[in-house]
């Protein structure tokens, strides 16, 4: 393991002082997966006082100064170092009260969360894993360190910290951490939306994404519960051979792994059990569940805090994620219309995920429509096609200089012109455009 040029100057500065010094944590565990880590964390038996003095000459910022962290700033990048602790009751399941300055490497490493994450290593005296980190990674297991029922009162965010990492590792969860996951759940009730936002995404975005949601979906429904109503529904429906929740989560594996596509699936079909009908032959049909999931995406999506254009983005995949393409260039021209082309490419990755997540009836034929509607949307984005009213060869001022002057006269006259376009029945050409405009005018 080579530990990089500023983080060793660190380490070894600290020892030069007389003092421990360790690189410590998730470099650790991404270095022995053979990952270049992100960021360098550094432990150490120095007080932050004494880490202040060692580093003098450098830029230094008390970023988590009660809690022992030192930012040591070299070339604009912050290192954080901190001192061996125990820290004290947990009360909020987040934050300790307390920390407790030791000067024993152990018992630092016996409060971190899990045992991958409980490895430190420095060039002088080699790997420091009092906890089976290093097995652990070997078998590929995630474990908490000590009782992870503690563990997960201390910091209920570790429950999803264990999933996201079995996510995007493809780890497996121990069994004891993982009946703790299930046993402390309701736990994340007392952690901040922003927080759990953002395991959430990295954790849908993991390759093990679909066996995490299948696994922990009573966890997932802690902090939306709408997606409770899913579990085991009978889609009963020859279009389809998983329920409800497990056709979301295949289809949640299936797309690429972005946070927008990754999100768009788990909520396109979530609202199907609220307006499920059955017909005489027993079969159910989910009418209008594109827009009752989007309303829920909205709501959820929002309790989490995500940014507004996350979920306007989701909302509008959702609300035609299930849009049936018949093969015309025109209705192409209008749905991209109503999305842009970058969310048109979107739509999409949704349709073929969300066809390959149904059953094998009709399959080929869906498939076959996704795959020519993407390539009229190609021919029409080559060919600079007009399908919006930006394209247009008129404009409202246009209009006006012609003699239509009232505003709400301009804005249906453009979109019969636009329609008109779309629908090739006119040219996108200005004198032809006016004059049609003329006498739709006339005509209205």
């Amino acid at each position: 393991m080579k530990i990089p040029k500023n983080p060793d100057f660190i380490i070894r500065r600290l020892q030069d002082a007389g003092y421990e010094a360790y690189a410590v944590g998730g470099c650790i565990r991404d270095s022995l997966l053979g990952i270049v880590p992100h960021d360098w964390d550094i432990c150490t038996s120095a007080k932050p006082a004494e880490i202040k003095a060692c580093f003098a000459d450098c830029d230094t910022v008390d970023i988590g100064i009660q809690h022992g962290t030192v930012a040591v700033i070299l070339d604009r990048q912050p290192y954080e170092v901190t001192t061996y602790r125990i820290d004290g009751e947990y009360k909020d399941n987040r934050h300790p009260e307390s920390v407790t300055f030791t000067s024993n490497l152990r018992e630092d490493l016996a409060r971190r969360d899990f045992t991958v994450n409980a490895i430190a290593y420095n060039e002088e005296s080699g790997i420091a894993d009092f906890y089976g980190g290093e097995s652990d990674l070997n078998k590929r297991l995630i474990r908490c360190v000590g009782n992870p029922d503690e563990r997960f009162r201390e910091d209920a965010l570790r429950i999803l910290r264990a999933l996201r990492f079995a996510s995007c590792y493809s780890f497996a969860i121990e069994r004891n951490t993982a009946a703790a996951v299930h046993r402390n759940a309701r736990l994340l009730r007392n952690i901040a939306s922003e927080r759990i936002q953002a395991e959430l995404v990295r954790l849908l975005c993991g390759d093990g994404a679909e066996e995490i949601l299948n696994g922990f979906r009573d966890v997932f429904a802690v902090f939306i519960p709408e997606l409770a109503e899913t579990f085991d529904f009978d889609q009963k429906n020859k279009h389809h051979c998983y329920d409800v929740f497990h056709h979301i989560t295949h289809s949640v594996g299936l797309i690429e792994s972005d946070p927008i596509l990754r999100l768009t699936m788990l909520f396109h079909d979530i609202a199907k059990p609220l307006v499920c009908t059955t017909d005489s032959r027993g079969a159910r049909h989910f009418k209008g569940h594109q827009l009752v999931s989007a309303d829920i995406a909205r709501n959820a999506l929002s309790r989490l805090r995500f940014p507004s254009e996350t979920i306007e983005t989701c909302v509008t995949l959702i609300i035609y994620h299930d849009v049936r393409f018949n093969g015309t260039v025109p209705q192409v021209k209008r749905v991209l219309n109503k999305l842009g082309d970058e969310n048109m490419r979107r739509l999409f990755k949704v349709q073929y995920a969300d066809t390959l997540s149904q059953s094998e009836y009709m399959r080929e034929e869906k498939l076959r429509k996704i795959d020519t509607a993407k390539a009229q949307f190609e021919q029409v984005m080559a060919r600079q096609e007009c399908f919006s009213l930006r394209q247009l060869a008129v404009n409202g001022r246009d209009l006006i200089a012609a003699g239509i002057t009232d505003g709400r006269e301009i804005g249906r006259v453009l979109a019969f012109l636009l329609d008109s376009v779309i629908d090739e029945a006119l040219p996108n050409e200005k004198a032809a455009l006016l004059s049609a405009a003329k006498e739709y005018s006339e005509k209205e």
